[in-house]
C-alpha cells in the first residue's frame, strides 16, 4: 500500500468510517474552536496510510512510532510563506503542551533539501520540532494533502480525526484548549 492506490484506499476508508455505530461526538471539543481554529474540521477517525517519512539523516521514520499520544501532523514546505509564519506557533504549541501526550510532527513535503529545511528552521528560530521529509510526496498524496500548509490531528490509535487547511495560530488559547481537552482523554 505504498503508491497511488493508497490514496484511493484512504479516501474509500474515510467514507466507510462514517457508519452510525462508530459515530464520534466531537461537540465538546468543537465548542472550543475560536479564531483560526474555526477552520479545524473534525471527522470520523480514519487510519493513516502506512507510509514512512525521512529524517534529516535519511533514515525512514514510521508515524506509528507516535501511537499512544495525540499528534499535530503539519505538512509544509520551505517555499511556503504562510508556513514560515505558522511554524513558530507550532513550536510554541509543543512547548505549551510539554508533559502531555501530544507531539507536534512537521513533514516537509516535496522538494525540500535537508540544508534548506535546517536553514528555514534557523531563520525562524525553531529548534524543538522534528525535521521530517516526504520528498516524493507519497504520504501527502495518500492523505489528500492539497495545498500547504495542512495540519492533521491524529489520535493515539494513529487515526486522523481532524484537519485544518491553511495556516493558523497554533499557540492560541483555543488551539491549546482543544489539544488539552483531547489529551485529557487519551483513551478516546
Amino acid at each position: 500500500m505504498k503508491h497511488g492506490l493508497a490514496a484511493a484506499i484512504y479516501l474509500a476508508m474515510a467514507g466507510l468510517a462514517s457508519a452510525p455505530a462508530a459515530a464520534q461526538d466531537w461537540s465538546g471539543v468543537e465548542a472550543l474552536r475560536e479564531g483560526d481554529m474555526k477552520k479545524l474540521v473534525f471527522s470520523e477517525p480514519q487510519a493513516l496510510p502506512d507510509i514512512d517519512v525521512v529524517d534529516a539523516a535519511g533514515a525512514e521514520v514510521s508515524l506509528a512510532a507516535y501511537r499512544g499520544q495525540w499528534v499535530v501532523l503539519n505538512f509544509w514546505a520551505t517555499w511556503c510563506a504562510p508556513c514560515r509564519v505558522e511554524m513558530p506557533t507550532l513550536a510554541n504549541l509543543q512547548a505549551a503542551l510539554a508533559g502531555q501526550p501530544v507531539e507536534v510532527v512537521t513533514v516537509a513535503t516535496g522538494r525540500n533539501s535537508v540544508q534548506g529545511i535546517a536553514r528555514f528552521f534557523d531563520e525562524i528560530g525553531v529548534e524543538t520540532l522534528p525535521q521530517y521529509r516526504d520528498p516524493s510526496q507519497e504520504l501527502a498524496r495518500a492523505m489528500a494533502v492539497l495545498g500547504l500548509p495542512i495540519t492533521v490531528i491524529v489520535d493515539p490509535e494513529g487515526r486522523e480525526v481532524a484537519r485544518l487547511r491553511g495556516d493558523a495560530h497554533w499557540d492560541s488559547e483555543s488551539a491549546v484548549a482543544i489539544l488539552e481537552a483531547l489529551a485529557s482523554d487519551v483513551g478516546s
